[in-house]
């Protein structure tokens, strides 16, 4: 209904406040009744209504950067972009966990690589050392760790980047 309206009237007063909405519909979108009694994170959804929602937020910012409903906008995208990013790491990580260590390493540096700027970052680098240590491959390993010491000096991983504890799911032993 909001698409339609949008593509109807593209310059109606109005328009703001409906890519406003459309935002927030597909900002909340998929919650369903037990997403919301569990409290899902966005990062472990669907990824298609949180971009369909930035999206949104976008085109209303751009369009219309006066209007009373672009600070919020501005401020849902910067969470949908750290949500994003989140799933990523939440990806790499369930790859690294199932010993699918390129499949991780690739997650891990996708991350690294779109969402420069975002707190997962941290955790796609450790990712990408113990995926390319696991792999054996020295150098882009050292790498990985080199970045993430230059960028979180003070990182909470920094000492368990390569841990001889890492174990694959299926190991019990």
């Amino acid at each position: 209904m909001l698409e339609r309206f949008i593509k109807l009237n593209p310059s109606s007063p109005g328009l703001d406040y409906a890519l406003y909405l459309q935002g927030l519909v597909n900002f909340n979108d998929n919650l369903g009744i037990l997403g919301k009694f569990a409290s899902q994170d966005l990062s472990e959804r669907d990824q298609q209504a949180a971009r369909d929602s930035y999206q949104s937020f976008k085109q209303l910012v751009d369009q219309f950067p006066r209007s009373v409903y672009a600070e919020d906008a501005t401020v849902r995208m910067n969470y949908i972009v750290n949500s994003l990013a989140a799933y990523e790491v939440h990806v790499a990580r369930y790859y690294y966990r199932r010993g699918a260590y390129v499949a991780a390493a690739n997650r891990a540096q996708q991350a690294v690589q779109e969402f420069q700027y975002s707190p997962a970052v941290e955790e796609a680098l450790v990712i990408m050392a113990r995926s390319y240590d696991r792999l054996g491959l020295v150098e882009l390993r050292d790498d990985a760790q080199r970045v993430l010491q230059k960028n979180f000096p003070n990182s909470r991983f920094a000492g368990e980047a390569i841990t001889p504890s890492d174990k694959p799911w299926w190991k019990i032993w």
